[in-house]
């Protein structure tokens, strides 16, 4: 049976990495805001009070030999799950941000072989409108479907976009905080016999209104106070929007096959600063079993014992209580005469 799936591929998806100094690009055409005469801008960077209304402009360039026709959109930006990458939602997502307010003068462009297309776009933020940080994307997105080929085929439409970083006026509070932090251990059969290692997991999370570049730090320790590593982790998204959460995992490797101690992990970023933990027990499974089979004999044996001690002496039966006797008076000879 032949199926078809189609999938939207997004060119402002950037797993784990910092902003390009570039215009999102994707080899056929390229997405960027229309550049002053001062300064090249690879994405739009924009303020505005909360009901203001600023306008702008976005170029589509085109890079191959043939027409190519666009759908024009704005969309708001979040992190992905997996990694907290940057990503914008799909037309059919509901928008709450940039996505709304952002509205390019056409929907629909179509742009000459090697050439441009420059759009004006509006951005009216409404009143109520949160302060701080508010991301999003003008996105031209190709609208035809490329089918493959084989018993299951999948549909493809490509899309760039241009980043959108809109900072609304108003207090703002940088605020990040870790949580649920837990601690996953891979332990050998046999200690001493197979390497050991754990997984630690966390999420992150900008619980402020302004988008940070957050440092993570881990630090583990054992019995008695004990360093068993300290080190800056790297696989962190290096930017995380207002509101967001990313779950993210750290393995260690050569883990304490046996100990007992605590994960630390600390979130910084500018003018703020988290710490959560949690405690772990590295216990190998052979002695693991040992020693609950150890503790279940003990626990017996220890029953038994205080049963043996208050289990109580055989019953005798008790002698029936003496009555009182009858009197009998006793008899005195007989007179004689």
């Amino acid at each position: 049976m032949r199926r078809t799936f189609y999938a939207l591929v997004l060119g402002c998806l950037f797993a784990l990495c910092a902003p390009s100094a570039h215009a999102a690009d994707n080899g056929s055409w390229s997405v960027y805001p229309l550049s002053s005469k001062v300064a090249v801008r690879p994405y739009f960077y924009l303020s505005a009070d909360p009901g203001q209304t600023i306008t702008d402009k976005v170029v589509v360039a085109n890079k191959t030999g043939k027409p190519l026709t666009f759908r024009l959109y704005a969309a708001d930006a979040y992190n992905t799950a997996r990694d907290g990458g940057f990503a914008v939602r799909t037309m059919k997502e509901r928008m709450r941000g940039v996505g709304v307010w952002a509205k390019p003068a056409r929907s629909r462009v179509t742009v000459p072989a090697h050439g441009k297309v420059t759009v004006p776009v509006t951005m009216r933020v409404p009143q109520g409108a949160e302060p701080g940080d508010h991301a999003g994307a003008i996105v031209a997105l190709d609208e035809r479907i490329d089918r493959g080929d084989g018993s299951v085929a999948l549909g493809v439409q490509r899309a760039v976009a241009a980043r959108v970083y809109l900072r609304v006026g108003g207090p703002t509070l940088p605020a990040i905080s870790v949580e649920d932090v837990r601690v996953g251990h891979h332990q050998p059969l046999v200690p001493g016999l197979g390497d050991s290692g754990a997984t630690i997991s966390y999420t992150l999370h900008n619980t402020g209104n302004v988008t940070l570049n957050p440092k993570v730090e881990l630090r583990a320790t054992g019995l008695f106070g004990r360093t068993l590593l300290a080190r800056d982790l790297t696989r962190i998204p290096s930017e995380l929007l207002p509101g967001q959460s990313v779950r993210l995992t750290e393995p260690w490797r050569g883990a304490p096959q046996l100990d007992w101690g605590e994960v630390t992990l600390t979130a910084s970023a500018k003018d703020t600063r988290e710490s959560a933990a949690a405690s772990f027990l590295a216990l190998p499974w052979l002695m693991a079993v040992v020693l609950v089979v150890v503790v279940v004999v003990g626990v017996v044996l220890v029953v038994r014992a205080r049963r043996g001690r208050v289990r109580p002496s055989a019953r005798v039966r008790p002698s029936r209580p003496a009555g009182p006797r009858p009197f009998r008076p006793r008899s005195s000879p007989s007179a004689r005469p």
